[in-house]
C-alpha cells in the first residue's frame, strides 16, 4: 500500500512467525476420533465449572466465566457449529441468522457501505456496538458509512468479515450498555469472539454455493489445526474465497427508451442491481499461549485478510447526464471546444497557481462554446452530431461512450492486527494481565468505466481515487481479586490512540480541466478523488481507568458495578457507570407460581451511563457521491467536516460525544433441559451523531459557500449540488424486548428468538434534521424480528435442521416514501456422516425464494419508480438480502 510503518508491520510479522513456528516444536499430535462438534463443546470446558445449556461466557463481567443464564445481563452464546451449519462463509450474514437484534444486509451502490457493510445491534448505528476478540478491543473498519439508509448514515465500526468463522471457537453478543466495562461504542451491546484455543487435532471445510437463478456462485476453502501442547500452543486458521456477483435488476425506462429509438449501445440491464464481486478474499488467524512458568503466560493473536470488492454505480444515459453529456435535462447533447486545448491547459494551470500563490481567486478561461446538439425523442439530430464527430476541435462524450455508461467502483482492502499479553497471579489470587495491540484497516478504492469530464477527451476511464487508512493501539492492564468468596474486585488502565488519514488519490480523479468552465463536471464521475487539500492524518488518544467489583450478599443473590473514567484529548473528560444484579428465587416463590422445585427462577436487570467519542475519521473526512436528488436526477453530494466554514454558516459546529442511558430488566426460567430468557431494555441517547440533512444549491446554499468548498478541497464543488455534515442535534429512545427459548423435541431441539425494537427521535433541531431523516432513524429496520430453529437427527449418521426466519416491514427512501411488506423465509438442511470425522451437507437458504419486492407507496405519482427509473424491483435495503434462494453443499472433515 502507499503507507506502511515498518516497525508495526515488523510487529505483525513476528506474532504471525511466532505462531506458525509452533509447528515446528516437539508436538503430539493425539489421535482425535471426535466430531467437530462434540471437540468444540468439549475444548469449551472450565476447570471451574462445566458447560451448561448455552455455553459459558468471560463477556459482561470480568469474574470467572459463568453459565449465560446466570448472568446479571443478557447475552447470546453462538456456537463454533452454528457457523457450520449455514450456507456462506461470512460471519456477518452468518450471525444475522442467529440473533434476531442483529441486522445486516447487502449494501448495493453503497459507495464505500458495499466493501465493508454495517451491522447493528439493538436499533443502533454500527459504531454502536464494540468488538472483541478474546476480551480485547478490536480496531474499527477504515470506512466511513456515507450511504446506510439513514441508521448507519455515517458510521464507522468495525468489521466483521475478516475473520474467518472456522477460528471461532463461540460468540458472546451481550445485549446491554456497556460502557462503564470497556470504554467508548458500546452503547448497544458488546460482541465478544473466542477464538479456537485446542492444540490438537484441526478440521477443513470446503462450501460451494450457488443462487436459484444461476448467479452469484461462490466458495470458501476453510482450515484450522491445532499445534503444540498444554504449556505451549497455537490454533491456526485459514479461509479463501470468491463470489461473483449477482443481478436483479429490470431495465430502466430510459435505457429501454434509447434502445427503442435505435441506440444499440445501450447494455440490457444498464443499471445492475445484486451482490458485488468479491475476489481472492484471503482471512488468516493466529491464536496462541505459552506457560513461561507455572503462573505466568505469553498469550497473543494476530491476523492478517485481504480482498477486492467491486460493484456496480448508477446509469449515466448518454442524452441526459449533467455536466456529462447535457446541461439542460437532454433537450441538447453538451458539445465541448477543444481548440488548442494544450495551450489552455498550460495556461490555465499556470493561472490557478499563480492565484493561489497570491492569495486570489482565479477567474477561469471561457473559450468559445461550441453549439449543442438538438436532441428529439432520445434521438441527438445525426447531421449535428456527425460535424462534431468530424470536427477535431469539438467533443462530445458520445464519442467515447455511445450508450452512456455505469462506473464500476469498489476497493482493495487489507486487514492486520497484532496482540501480544503478559498475565499470571501474584501470591495465588492477585491476576494480573498486560497487553498491547494494533489494528490497521486500510481501503484503496478505484472507479473504472467513468471519466473526468472536464479533461474532455484526454479523460482516462480507470481511476486511483486514494484510500482511507484506520490504525489503532491499545495498551491495556487489568487486575483482578477475589477478596472474599462473596466480593470479587477488578481494575484497570486503558491508552487508545485512533488514527484515520485520507490517502491522495491520483491527480486526474480530483484536478478540475479546462472544460470545467465549458460545463464539464470535474473530478472522477460517480466517486471524486481526494485531492491534496484534502488528504491528511488526524490521531486522537486517550487515556482510561475502571473499577469493577461482583457482590454476593446472599447466594441466590449478585451484584456488579462499575465505574470508568476516561479522557480524551480533544473531548476532554467523561465518568461512567453501571450496576446490575440478579435474584435467584426460593422454593417459597416457585410453589406460589406452581412451578416445579427444579426450576430455576431468576430475575435481572441493569441500569448504565455510557458515551461514545465521534471517530477522528467523522470530525475531519472529506467525501462526494453521486444520490438521486430533487426531481429524480443525480447529483453530487458532498459530506464536509462539521467545522468547515460552509457548514457553520448552516448551524454546524464541533462535535460532542453521544452520551447513553441503558435501563433492562428481565426473567431467566430454566431447568436441566429447557430455558427462557424474556428481556426488556430501554436506551436513551442524547447528542447522538448523524449526518445532517442535504442543504441544497440555490435554496441553502449560496455560491459563496460552493467557493469555500472548492477552496477548501473538495473540488468537484462547482458540480456540488448538495452537502451534509455531521451534526449532535437530537436525541432518541430506543426499547424492546428480546425473548429467547430453547428446548428439546423429540431427537433434537428447538430454539425461539424473538426481537422486538422500537426507536423514537424525541428532540431534534429541524433545521438539521429533516423528516426523512427522521423515519428513517425510526423505520429504517423492521422492528419485529425472530426465527425458530429445529434440528433432528432422523438417523444415527443422518440430521435436518429447518429454520424459519420472521423479518417484519421496514421503510426505505428513494425519492418518495417506500415501506416494504415483513416477510417469512424458510432454510433447510440436511446432513450425512460417512465417518465419524467426514461428513457431507446440503442445504438451501430461503428455499421459497422470497424477494423483497412488495411495496407500499405513500405518493401514487411515482408507484413505479424503482422499476423505472432507478432499475430495481426490490428494496435496496432489504435487511435479508435480494438474491432468492440459495443452494449450497458443505464438505467437512476433522481429524
Amino acid at each position: 500500500m502507499k503507507v506502511t510503518s515498518n516497525i508495526k508491520l515488523l510487529l505483525l510479522a513476528l506474532h504471525i512467525v511466532l505462531a506458525v513456528s509452533m509447528a515446528f516444536l516437539p508436538i503430539v499430535v493425539a489421535d482425535n476420533h471426535e466430531s467437530d462438534t462434540e471437540t468444540e463443546i468439549n475444548e469449551a470446558e472450565s476447570d471451574q465449572e462445566v458447560i451448561e445449556l448455552e455455553g459459558l461466557v468471560i463477556v459482561g463481567t470480568r469474574a470467572k466465566p459463568r453459565s449465560i443464564l446466570e448472568s446479571t445481563v443478557p447475552i447470546d452464546v453462538v456456537l463454533s457449529d452454528d457457523f457450520v451449519k449455514q450456507g456462506g462463509a461470512d460471519v456477518p450474514d452468518l450471525l444475522r441468522n442467529l440473533v434476531p437484534s442483529y441486522n445486516v444486509n447487502a449494501q448495493p451502490i453503497a459507495d464505500a457501505a458495499t466493501v465493508v457493510r454495517p451491522a447493528n445491534l439493538r436499533g443502533l448505528a454500527p459504531d454502536h456496538t464494540l468488538l472483541l476478540v478474546n476480551g480485547k478491543r478490536r480496531h474499527r473498519a477504515s470506512v466511513i458509512t456515507w450511504l446506510g439508509n439513514g441508521l448507519a448514515d455515517g458510521s464507522q465500526g468495525a468489521d466483521l468479515s475478516p475473520i474467518p468463522s472456522i477460528a471461532i471457537k463461540q460468540m458472546e453478543v451481550l445485549r446491554d450498555g456497556a460502557s462503564a466495562q470497556y470504554g467508548s461504542d458500546a452503547i448497544a451491546g458488546v460482541m465478544n469472539l473466542q477464538l479456537k484455543d485446542r492444540y490438537k487435532g484441526g478440521s477443513l471445510v470446503i462450501k460451494p454455493g450457488i443462487y436459484q437463478v444461476g448467479d452469484g456462485l461462490t466458495y470458501s476453502v476453510a482450515g484450522n489445526i491445532g499445534l503444540g501442547r498444554e504449556d505451549i500452543w497455537a490454533n491456526l486458521s485459514v479461509e479463501y474465497g470468491n463470489a461473483a456477483d449477482t443481478n436483479r435488476s429490470v431495465q430502466r425506462d430510459d435505457a429501454a427508451a434509447l434502445t427503442s429509438a435505435g441506440n444499440s449501445h445501450v447494455a440490457n440491464p444498464a443499471q445492475p442491481w445484486g451482490h458485488p464481486i468479491i475476489r481472492d478474499d484471503i482471512k488468516f488467524f493466529a491464536n496462541y499461549g505459552i506457560d513461561i512458568v507455572s503462573n505466568i503466560q505469553l498469550y497473543g493473536h494476530a491476523n492478517y485478510a485481504q480482498k477486492q470488492v467491486e460493484g456496480g454505480f448508477y446509469f449515466r444515459n448518454p442524452n441526459t447526464r449533467p455536466a456529462v453529456f447535457s446541461n439542460d435535462g437532454g433537450e441538447t447533447l453538451l458539445v465541448g471546444n477543444i481548440s488548442g486545448l494544450d495551450e489552455e491547459i498550460a495556461a490555465w494551470e499556470a493561472g490557478l497557481e499563480a492565484a493561489e500563490e497570491a492569495g486570489e481567486e482565479f477567474t477561469e478561461p471561457h473559450p468559445n462554446d461550441a453549439d449543442d446538439i438538438p436532441i428529439t425523442d432520445n434521438v441527438p439530430d445525426a447531421e449535428a452530431l456527425k460535424q462534431v464527430f468530424d470536427d477535431p476541435n469539438l467533443f462530445t462524450f458520445q464519442e467515447l461512450f455511445p450508450g452512456g455508461f455505469t462506473p464500476r467502483f469498489g476497493a482493495d482492502t487489507q486487514d492486520a492486527s497484532a496482540l501480544v499479553g503478559l498475565r499470571g497471579t501474584v501470591a495465588e489470587d492477585l491476576g494480573w494481565d498486560l497487553s498491547a495491540s494494533y489494528g490497521r484497516h486500510i481501503s484503496d478504492f478505484f472507479i473504472k468505466n467513468t471519466v473526468n469530464a472536464s479533461l474532455g477527451p484526454d479523460t482516462p476511464t480507470e481511476f486511483d481515487p486514494g484510500d482511507y487508512i484506520q490504525a489503532d493501539t491499545n495498551i491495556n492492564l487489568d487486575l483482578t481479586y477475589p477478596l472474599h468468596d462473596l466480593v470479587f474486585l477488578a481494575a484497570g488502565g486503558e491508552y487508545r490512540t485512533e488514527t484515520f488519514e485520507i490517502v491522495q488519490g491520483q491527480e486526474e480523479s480530483w484536478k478540475i480541466g479546462p472544460l470545467a468552465s465549458q460545463g464539464f463536471s470535474s473530478g472522477s464521475n460517480g466517486f471524486p478523488g481526494f485531492s491534496d487539500i484534502a488528504q491528511g492524518d488526524w490521531t486522537r488518544s486517550n487515556f482510561a481507568g475502571y473499577l469493577e467489583t461482583e457482590l454476593k450478599p446472599i447466594a441466590p443473590w449478585v451484584i456488579s458495578a462499575a465505574i470508568r473514567a476516561e479522557n480524551f484529548e480533544d473531548f476532554g473528560s467523561t465518568i461512567n457507570y453501571k450496576i446490575a444484579t440478579s435474584y435467584a428465587f426460593n422454593g417459597t416463590v416457585k410453589e406460589f407460581l406452581t412451578l416445579d422445585p427444579e426450576v430455576d427462577l431468576r430475575v435481572r436487570g441493569s441500569y448504565s451511563t455510557g458515551f461514545r467519542a465521534p471517530t477522528p475519521g467523522q470530525q475531519n473526512a472529506f467525501n462526494v457521491t453521486t444520490e438521486f436528488g430533487e426531481n429524480n436526477t443525480l447529483v453530487n453530494k458532498g459530506t464536509i467536516p462539521s467545522t468547515h466554514a460552509a457548514a457553520g454558516l448552516v448551524g454546524g459546529k464541533a462535535l460532542e460525544p453521544e452520551k447513553s442511558k441503558n435501563f433492562s430488566v428481565g426473567t431467566v426460567i430454566s431447568d436441566d433441559v429447557v430455558s427462557v430468557t424474556i428481556d426488556y431494555f430501554n436506551i436513551k441517547v442524547e447528542d447522538r451523531l448523524a449526518p445532517s440533512k442535504d442543504f441544497l444549491r440555490g435554496k441553502d446554499i449560496s455560491e459563496e459557500q460552493i467557493q469555500q468548498l472548492v477552496d477548501e478541497g473538495i473540488t468537484s464543488a462547482g458540480n456540488l449540488q448538495e452537502f451534509r455534515f455531521f451534526t449532535n442535534e437530537f436525541e432518541t429512545s430506543t426499547q424492546g424486548v428480546d425473548i429467547v427459548l430453547t428446548a428439546p423435541v423429540a431427537k433434537g431441539t428447538m430454539s425461539l428468538a424473538y426481537n422486538y425494537t422500537n426507536t423514537e427521535v424525541t428532540k431534534r433541531n429541524a433545521d438539521i434534521l429533516d423528516d426523512t431523516r427522521v423515519r428513517l432513524l425510526e423505520e429504517g429496520l423492521p422492528k419485529h424480528r425472530g426465527n425458530v430453529t429445529l434440528t433432528q437427527n432422523v438417523l444415527e449418521n443422518l440430521g435436518v435442521l429447518g429454520r424459519v426466519n420472521y423479518y417484519g416491514p421496514w421503510f426505505e427512501y428513494a425519492v418518495g416514501s417506500q415501506i416494504y411488506d415483513d416477510a417469512f423465509l424458510v432454510d433447510l438442511e440436511i446432513n450425512y456422516a460417512f465417518a465419524e470425522n467426514l461428513g457431507i451437507t446440503v442445504g438451501v437458504n430461503n428455499v421459497f425464494n422470497v424477494e423483497p419486492n412488495t411495496v407500499t407507496w405513500a405518493d401514487p405519482n411515482i408507484e413505479n419508480f424503482t422499476d423505472s427509473i432507478v432499475g430495481r424491483p426490490f428494496g435496496e435495503y432489504s435487511p435479508y438480502g435480494f438474491g432468492g434462494a440459495f443452494w449450497y453443499t458443505k464438505v467437512g472433515y476433522s481429524f
